[in-house]
């Protein structure tokens, strides 16, 4: 699911990466639904996200939390048949994901796994410097360990998130706030003691733009590190 206020022109990028995804050989016989919630878009969101073959739910939200919430349960109404055994894997409308990002998810989820919480990699853009890359960089991957070691990171990003319904619905879901919602659903996760991975294996690449879509999100933790 993917929520989208105003991304008509990054969403196509999107949903062709999840569309590659969706085909890994791996899903092979597993139903795959995309849905995007044009949350109070001007412009051509909504027609962009089907022409791409997405479902549209179309809000006004103009709140991130309200919006995957409401993607989520849409994804629920759509495939209502697997009941809690439907996993919700969520990105953004400026992110590109990888051709095996859901048979990653998919396999942790057959290893045990109630979440998985990815990372990301910033694409190069013309308002991200290079000194401001940098200082992304420096700050995201300290405490890194060295050589191909497993990570358990601190970051949760919307745009690599992946919950199994059931475990989902007991934490009460994305919470309906202006930013932060991913962050306070997988704390809710790990208090109700949930089984969470957080790893390194599988990154999204999202966009180095700092024109930001939700208050004190990613676009403004960039704009934070060129002022810094």
């Amino acid at each position: 699911m993917v929520p989208a206020h105003d991304e008509a022109a990054s969403l196509p990028a999107t949903l062709r990466s999840i569309r590659a995804a969706a085909r890994h050989p791996a899903l092979s016989g597993v139903e795959v639904v995309t849905v995007v919630v044009a949350d109070a878009c001007a412009d051509d969101t909504a027609a962009v996200a089907r022409a791409g073959g997405a479902l549209v739910a179309r809000e006004s939200f103009r709140n991130v939390g309200r919006a995957r919430a409401a993607g989520a349960e849409a994804a629920r109404r759509l495939l209502a048949a697997h009941g809690d055994r439907l996993w919700l894997a969520t990105t953004d409308a400026d992110t590109v994901v990888p051709p095996h990002w859901l048979a990653h998810q998919l396999r942790q989820a057959r290893a045990g796994w109630d979440c998985v919480v990815g990372t990301v990699r910033v694409a190069p853009h013309p308002a991200l410097s290079a000194a401001t890359a940098a200082r992304h960089d420096a700050h995201y991957f300290a405490g890194r360990p060295p050589g191909a070691g497993a990570w358990r990171h601190p970051h949760v990003h919307g745009a690599n998130l992946g919950v199994a319904l059931g475990p989902y619905l007991v934490a009460g879901g994305f919470p309906p706030y202006t930013y932060g919602e991913d962050r306070s659903l997988v704390a809710a996760l790990e208090g109700t003691g949930h089984r969470v991975l957080r790893t390194d294996a599988c990154p999204v690449v999202t966009s180095g733009r700092r024109d930001a879509r939700a208050p004190h999100g990613f676009g403004a933790f960039l704009t934070a590190l060129a002022l810094g």
